[in-house]
């Protein structure tokens, strides 16, 4: 019988300062009536933003978000605690989302961004949350800024109009609704291009004062930071103030779409000149870092144009010479996240090994490099403090929170305790980390996670998770969406592969992928799949497939090739037909990369053969029920993308569910819309793995 259903969807306690009434949304631990997590639990959690450490090195200033669920949005202050640990203070306690938090170089004030004033705004207030003063009146708003060192200047961060809409051409058809494009990239990940940049401008700073600012990038039509998602990491200051790096893809339409070519431009705000220093390293070039004496600046480099997975390599420059040095060449491995140690003789950085993001030391002198953690985590920065690393941290089994690692023992200890009051009243189903040997002989490490109080002596349904990226890290993530603890918690084994195309296990592991969507990545998921079936606490007659972007790809891929493994499919935002991703998606790198080429390029055997492995081209053989999910905000992976599968699904007879959210990109953000989401995954799942009605 045929199921048709469309569902539309349109529309640790922190202590407060007592003399200020309360204002924001910080909510009071919840009473849990089971161990078990919920979905309406999982969006409890207080989510850890940014975090930054005084000048004088005893005080963290950080974020904390959260999200009520009756409103449908979200409330975001700013909070500090003592580097040697205490109670954390909530400072802004305001009705606002206070973001780009920055202690000014004397330490006297903080800056942060608010819009309380109507737009948003750059504003101080003393350490101890009291004083609150907006610093900027610049029209529409800025996006970010930063103190120079010197804290004689400031530059903040404004989009900029630069070009003609529809009514500017037009001024006689006000009430015309219409946009007339001549290049590609109109439109990117789920924002259509409104005709302006983001461009840096630098004004002089006094003592809270702010002058004219200076627009250092003037009629470029260029973006820095880059979007969607380059943020004020891509625009820092020298040590002396006299200069300004920053991040740039100085390129537009078909140009920026098929390039990845990012550079490092360095501005010097006294002669007004700009250099690019990167200039023929044709990768991505960005998030640049100075030593602290100044003399030097390190960033991340990639190193071939159009290929966005990379790999993540440390280059260090003298700043005097320009020579630049490729200090991770004999390091098989990425480096992110890069902070210089306080006497400059060593970088800190983050990278991924064997499904888990560590830190890691390069000694400048030597060009050795050193592991300093090691567990069953994800640290995912850190910055010297003292004689300890502030990190965050991480696990498939906690949100983040911020430690201090001790860089000599590796050890670590907890300074927050956001969601200590929800974390005590659950239980966490046991992770595992298993080695398969895959179809041509390697070793695969895949993630099994299992349910809260589980009994082996019982028969668990199973879910195949596949990771999206393609080259997206299966390590300790904690997701608010694909979520494996939630997964466990419904009483479903979770096996997570680390397949071939993932980092973390050498860059011939991460670039086997590309161009063999359909080949031996597939067979690893299977593999996977197919041990964890012989398992006695497994019913391999209730094995499910999961994932969402390339895990969506490999659903819609699994349905019709799994020889009758599965019985239910639940496929995200997945590709379905790759002819219509090549002309249809924005960034035209990845699918020029990875597919390796146009799909009217006959003469292209590579191409020819990736096209071959599109999942609309197996319909025919598809008769497993499935759930498709999809955002109509996606241009990425275009809304299309999922209703064809989905229709495809509907034509052939076979069981199928669209879970439609107009107002959601790629992922899924809205609070309603992420229970909603967790409800309909877990009654599919169970109306075909566990026979629930």
């Amino acid at each position: 019988m045929l199921l048709l259903a469309v569902v539309f969807l349109f529309s640790c306690q922190q202590k407060e300062k007592p003399q200020q009434q309360t204002k924001n949304y910080v909510p009071e631990t919840p009473q849990l009536s089971s161990d078990i997590m919920t979905p309406e639990v999982l969006w409890s959690f207080g989510r850890l933003g940014e975090a930054q450490v005084s000048p004088d090195g005893k005080t963290v200033l950080y974020t904390v978000t959260y999200y009520k669920i009756d409103e449908d949005k979200s409330y975001r202050d700013i909070y500090s605690i003592p580097v040697t640990g205490g109670e954390a203070i909530n400072l802004t306690n305001s009705p606002g989302n206070e973001s780009n938090v920055a202690w000014r170089p004397d330490g006297k004030k903080i800056g942060y961004l608010s819009a309380a004033s109507g737009s948003m705004q750059m504003w101080e207030m003393n350490p101890d949350g009291s004083g609150a003063k907006q610093v900027t009146q610049i029209e529409d708003g800025i996006s970010g800024f930063q103190y120079s060192p010197d804290q004689t200047k400031i530059y903040y961060l404004k989009s900029v109009k630069l070009d003609q809409d529809v009514h500017d051409m037009f001024p006689d058809l006000p009430k015309t609704n219409a946009r007339i494009e001549n290049d590609i990239m109109y439109r990117h990940w789920d924002t259509w291009h409104d005709y302006t940049y983001n461009h840096i401008f630098i004004a002089g700073y006094s003592n809270g004062k702010v002058g004219d600012g200076k627009d250092i990038m003037e009629g470029e039509r260029f973006d820095s930071p880059m979007k969607p998602f380059g943020g004020p990491g891509q625009v820092v200051w020298s040590r002396d103030s006299k200069t300004l790096a920053y991040t740039c893809k100085k390129k537009v339409g078909k140009e920026y779409a098929v390039s990845t070519n990012s550079d490092i431009y360095l501005y010097k705000p006294e002669s007004g000149k700009t250099i690019n220093f990167t200039s023929g390293m044709m990768g991505y070039d960005q998030n640049p870092v100075f030593s602290p004496d100044g003399t030097k600046m390190a960033w991340e480099s990639m190193e071939r144009d159009g290929y966005e997975a990379d790999k993540n390599r440390l280059f260090v420059a003298d700043l005097e010479t320009g020579e630049k040095t490729y200090r991770t060449e004999k390091f098989d491995q990425n480096v992110a996240s890069l902070n210089w140690s306080a006497d400059g003789k060593s970088i800190y950085f983050i990278s991924d090994i064997h499904a888990t993001e560590e830190i890691y030391r390069l000694d400048l002198a030597d060009g050795s490099i050193a592991r300093l953690t090691d567990g069953v985590h994800d640290y995912q920065s850190a910055v010297p403090v003292g004689e300890k690393l502030l990190a965050q941290k991480v696990s498939m089994s906690q949100p983040a929170e911020l430690y201090l690692v001790d860089p000599v023992t590796g050890e670590d200890e907890a300074l927050t305790s956001i969601n200590k009051g929800i974390m005590d009243q659950l239980t966490m189903g046991k992770v595992e980390k298993r080695w398969m040997e895959t179809t041509d002989g390697k070793q695969m490490a895949v993630w099994v996670i299992y349910p809260p109080h589980f009994d082996p002596s019982k028969k668990y349904p199973a879910l195949l998770y596949n990771q999206g990226g393609p080259q997206g890290t299966v390590s300790q993530f904690w997701s608010y969406r694909w979520n494996f603890q939630m997964m466990a918690a419904n009483d479903y084994i979770v096996v997570a592969p680390n397949r071939r195309g993932l980092p973390g296990f050498g860059q011939e592991w991460n670039e086997q992928i590309s161009k063999d969507y359909g080949g031996q990545n597939i067979n690893d998921l299977l593999t996977s799949i197919d041990e964890m079936a012989k398992e006695p606490f497994v019913d391999e007659t209730k094995l499910g497939a999961v994932g969402a972007s390339y895990g969506g790809y490999s659903v819609l891929y699994l349905a019709g090739n799994h020889e009758g493994r599965f019985k239910a499919f639940i496929a995200h935002d997945g590709i379905f037909n790759f002819e219509h991703m090549y002309a249809s998606t924005e960034e035209m790198w990845f699918v020029n990369w990875d597919y390796g080429g146009a799909y009217w390029d006959k003469t292209n055997a590579a191409a020819q053969r990736s096209y071959t492995f599109s999942p609309h081209n197996f319909v025919q053989n598809w008769d497993t029920p499935i759930l498709i999910v999809q955002g109509e905000q996606d241009f990425r992976v275009p809304a299309e993308q999922g209703m064809s599968a989905f229709n495809a699904a509907v034509l052939k007879g076979v069981p199928a569910e669209l879970l439609y959210f107009p107002n959601e990109n790629h992922w899924v953000l809205h609070p309603q819309n992420g229970i909603l989401w967790q409800r309909v995954f877990f009654n599919w799942l169970d109306k075909y793995l566990k026979d629930v009605q």
